[in-house]
């Protein structure tokens, strides 16, 4: 059962908006206001997206809550804030968590979630960016992450949650690919943006370690690893962690050694939807990237991806992870959907062995 006290906030600041996108005076508009999130509920129905204007209609937020997601994961670009003012950047996350579509949905919804490069501070960034600090602790006021959880007793926006009892539990891990990111180099002939950096890493000696140890005999029956940037994809012109080779071959023999259970990869950033998959160690392992839910890349041409499976998704949208706990072991369907929620792809992802 959600905060009392959060609700009524929520429920209050609807009701001082005149409009869908108009922002909140600052004294009435805390931006950490607290949640209650039962992890002992077995998840069934998860939501996710990212590429989130603030400034743009949130009319998205009534089709997903026709769902009863028991979990909304932010995959990034939450905000689009693009700048080294603190004080404009806390604005854009108040405009966006007091929006009366998204206010209401959080109402109802448990919400976690990590950054991509808008909601960073800068397009594109790495660890180069000076208010990094300062941003993670606005989107962890943003996501009411606890003043005492871990992710704030350390650099990075890194985070991990279990959720559901033993025999039906769903490991989240929230994958930080800006605070310690290396240089992007950029490409002088323009036929990719960025050069292959060969030596570059993505996370940092720090969150490596503490990612194997997550992965590392975990009990869970599915694991989530999400990063705002795309993890298999490798012809895409634009970031990706294909652009940094050292570092995502790393993650994918991480997960060839430790092989823990389900395995599905959460990604953002493209204004674009697809699924992905590739074989490991005898396991399949997907990646679903869910992008553009106040805006897409309509006009995007079949870019080539060696791992899809299905179509390239080219409007706005938002995904779902449906987990059916009836047999043994747990049924995991895939569904990308349209704002008018209709369905775009539907993917019933291959069991994997115990």
């Amino acid at each position: 059962m959600r905060n009392l006290y959060s609700l009524i906030l929520f429920l209050g600041a609807v009701l001082l908006l005149p409009s869908c996108t108009s922002p909140v005076p600052e004294a009435k508009a805390p931006l950490f206001t607290g949640q209650d999130i039962d992890f002992s509920q077995a998840l069934q129905t998860i939501a996710m997206g990212s590429c989130n204007r603030q400034d743009l209609p949130q009319t998205i937020w009534p089709v997903i809550a026709s769902h009863r997601p028991d979990l909304w994961i932010w995959l990034g670009d939450n905000i689009y804030a693009d700048t080294e003012d603190m004080d404009k950047m806390r604005a854009m996350y108040v405009q966006q968590k007091y929006d009366a579509s998204y206010a209401a949905f959080r109402a109802q919804t448990p919400v976690v979630g990590i950054w991509d490069d808008h909601d960073y501070g800068v397009n594109d960034g790495g660890q180069e960016f000076a208010p990094k600090a300062a941003s993670r602790d606005l989107m962890l006021d943003f996501l009411d992450v606890a003043p005492d959880a871990a992710v704030r007793q350390r650099e990075g926006g890194y985070q991990s949650y279990t959720f559901g009892p033993e025999g039906r539990q769903v490991k989240l891990i929230l994958l930080d690919g800006r605070y310690f990111r290396d240089e992007l180099l950029a490409n002088p002939d323009k036929s990719t943006r960025y050069l292959i950096n060969e030596t570059g890493d993505i996370l940092g000696a720090a969150q490596w370690k503490w990612l194997e140890e997550e992965l590392t005999d975990s009990k869970a029956q599915v694991h989530l690893i999400a990063c705002g940037i795309q993890m298999l994809a490798e012809e895409q012109i634009f970031e990706k962690w294909a652009n940094f080779p050292v570092a995502r071959q790393r993650l994918l023999d991480l997960l060839a050694q430790v092989q823990p259970r389900n395995t599905v990869l959460l990604s953002g950033d493209r204004h674009i939807s697809e699924l992905a998959a590739t074989d490991l160690q005898g396991q399949r392992l997907y990646e679903l990237t869910s992008s553009g839910l106040t805006h897409a890349y309509e006009g995007a041409g079949e870019e080539p991806n060696q791992y899809r499976v299905g179509t390239l998704i080219k409007q706005k949208s938002f995904a779902l992870l449906q987990l059916d706990w009836s047999g043994e072991e747990p049924v995991i369907t895939v569904q990308i959907k349209a704002t008018d929620n209709t369905t775009l792809l539907e993917q019933q992802l291959e069991q994997q062995p115990k």
